[in-house]
């Protein structure tokens, strides 16, 4: 690929969930490592497997990968960085302060918006530290599904600007010496981000429309905060070698005009493809598959036993009982949660119910997944996060702030430019739409796996947080964990793909779903070929790697199972 004949020491992977970034970007460090060169993998996604790509148990700190000189990979957690950086900055106050103080401080700093800063933390030290990652020639970032990195790259100047304007001394993660300290190395990032010479952004895509759509708007919304050195690559590229295989030629096909309607400015970029290949990138024989330019070749695959799986059809009748409830579809980014969540609101809507879809995710585009004209009863809106967080704000000014003195006002106004005053404004509003539900059927498109998890278990941060902004917590804030847990009024559909990866993170999810008293109603199996008759040697490969997924689905993970097949018009 074009872009590691010279590659700059800053490679930065993006792109919507699911389309191979962590896959290549895996690849690339180790191509880069067997020319030679000195090289450190990061992961700062919340939903990262570069652990089970390298074969590598990995921590936070640089490990050597298995079986490969001068290759070192560490994996950020966003969790245990947040429970670091709370101790950084409650640290020196234990025994200086009250016992009471202290614990405030910790439950400040308790909610998604000090996970989301911990991250950024840890990553921009790497970047923007000279002195943190001497030794290595090249630093290989596995980054966060697009939403999450748009956030994580714009922090630097969210923060420093915050903590410019800030005179109170305090803000939504306490006590502001703890960013303060982190100012240079935060302006060190943002530089290190701008200059061409030292930063290459790899803008990662399937040849499939939606994914293309997201990649144009990160390569402009990037471009806006000076990252201009992109470089484009479209993963998984498919060209029948059976023509007489109906599904084959319709998946070449659909890539085909998904490429040719690519968006103008995605396509002035550098680019590189890498084919679909008949087996999923693992371990180092895997990637190195990936990037080769010859594929091996693939033996004649055995049948294996499949189960059946409920029908599209069968999970609709399920969700229509009650005639009310909220419908969520959950799961990494790039196994369809939108289409699907779609699909289940026309179908319901076409039966004769009130149904509203929405959408917690700034990514996701429900309104352009329902296509065409809208059956009666079905309503569309999404979550606009700017539009939450003006309303948040003009609330709290009103209510709390309005028997305050004019120092008290310029203190609240201060504290509700912090970014964490968007969180808890488009939290509140997924509890209204939750809450919705009361009287309708209401079909709502999470975010990404990392992000639905923190707005989950926000909860009880949340309420504090609340209380401490404007005194006062919604009954529909209140209710939310109760309606969520509750199977007759939400029922949660765990959406994956029919691939290792996929279905061992949508287990994860359950795992966490299930520590916090949630029980999904089923999993969603979506662009299964396993239904299809199929002849071509890599769909036919693909299939008969399904079964394994499949049959681990039911026996370990959850017995009721819905599997969609692989159709042109949905992905």
């Amino acid at each position: 690929m074009q872009f590691l004949e010279n590659a700059t020491r800053n490679l930065f992977f993006t792109g919507k969930g699911g389309v191979g970034k962590t896959s290549l970007a895996c690849a690339t460090a180790l191509a880069l490592a067997e020319r030679g060169k000195r090289v450190l993998l990061v992961s700062t996604d919340p939903a990262s497997n570069i652990d089970e790509v390298l074969e590598t148990d990995l921590t936070g700190t640089p490990r050597p990968v298995n079986g490969v000189d001068n290759l070192h990979a560490l994996n950020i957690d966003p969790e245990k960085a947040a429970e670091e950086y709370r101790e950084r900055v409650v640290g020196p106050y234990r025994g200086q302060l009250p016992d009471a103080i202290v614990r405030s401080m910790e439950e400040q700093l308790s909610g998604a918006c000090t996970v989301e800063i911990a991250a950024f933390d840890a990553f921009a030290g790497l970047l923007g530290d000279p002195r943190a990652a001497e030794g290595y020639d090249h630093l290989v970032f596995d980054t966060a599904p697009t939403g999450h990195t748009l956030r994580l790259l714009s922090l630097p100047s969210a923060w420093s600007g915050y903590i410019e304007t800030n005179t109170s001394g305090t803000s939504c993660l306490g006590p502001l010496e703890g960013l303060s300290a982190q100012k240079d190395v935060y302006a060190g990032a943002v530089e290190a981000l701008a200059e061409a010479d030292r930063t290459t952004l790899v803008l990662v895509s399937r040849p499939e429309g939606a994914a293309l759509d997201e990649a144009a708007r990160t390569s402009e919304e990037l471009r806006d905060l000076g990252v201009k050195n992109q470089h484009l690559v479209v993963n998984g590229v498919f060209r029948a070698t059976d023509a007489d295989d109906p599904v084959a030629r319709a998946l070449e096909a659909r890539g085909q005009r998904a490429l040719e309607a690519m968006p103008a400015g995605l396509a002035e970029l550098p680019r590189s493809e890498r084919p679909l290949r008949a087996h999923a990138p693992m371990g180092l024989d895997g990637l190195r598959i990936l990037l080769g330019e010859q594929a091996p070749d693939i033996p004649e695959q055995p049948a294996e036993d499949a189960p059946e799986g409920e029908s599209f059809e069968q999970l609709i009748d399920s969700l229509e009982r009650d005639g009310r409830g909220a419908v969520m579809t959950l799961g990494k980014g790039g196994v369809g949660k939108t289409t699907l969540a779609a699909r289940i609101a026309v179908a319901l809507a076409s039966r004769g119910h009130s149904v509203h879809l929405t959408t917690t995710d700034p990514a996701a585009h429900v309104a352009a997944a329902v296509g065409g004209e809208l059956p009666t009863g079905l309503t569309v809106g999404r979550v606009d996060p700017k539009a939450e967080t003006e309303r948040y704000r003009e609330h709290v000014m009103a209510t709390a702030g309005a028997d305050m003195d004019e120092e008290g006002r310029k203190l609240l106004e201060e504290d509700l430019r912090s970014p964490c005053t968007e969180e808890i404004a488009v939290f509140q509003a997924f509890a209204r739409t939750v809450a919705r539900a009361e009287d309708e059927i209401v079909v709502l498109d999470t975010a990404p796996t990392g992000h639905t998890i923190l707005l989950l278990d926000a909860a009880q941060a949340y309420h504090r947080e609340l209380g401490r902004q404007s005194q006062e917590v919604a009954p529909e804030v209140e209710q939310l964990l109760p309606r969520l847990r509750d199977p007759h009024y939400t029922h949660m559909l765990i959406c994956t793909l029919p691939e290792a990866t996929p279905v061992h993170e949508a287990a994860a999810l359950q795992a966490d779903l299930r520590r916090a008293e949630i029980e999904p109603a089923a999993w969603i199996v979506n662009q299964s070929l396993t239904p299809l008759a199929v002849t071509d040697p890599v769909l036919r490969a693909r299939q008969a790697q399904e079964a394994r997924w499949l049959r681990e689905i039911v026996s370990e993970h959850h017995s009721r199972l819905i599997i969609e097949p692989w159709s042109e018009d949905y992905s």
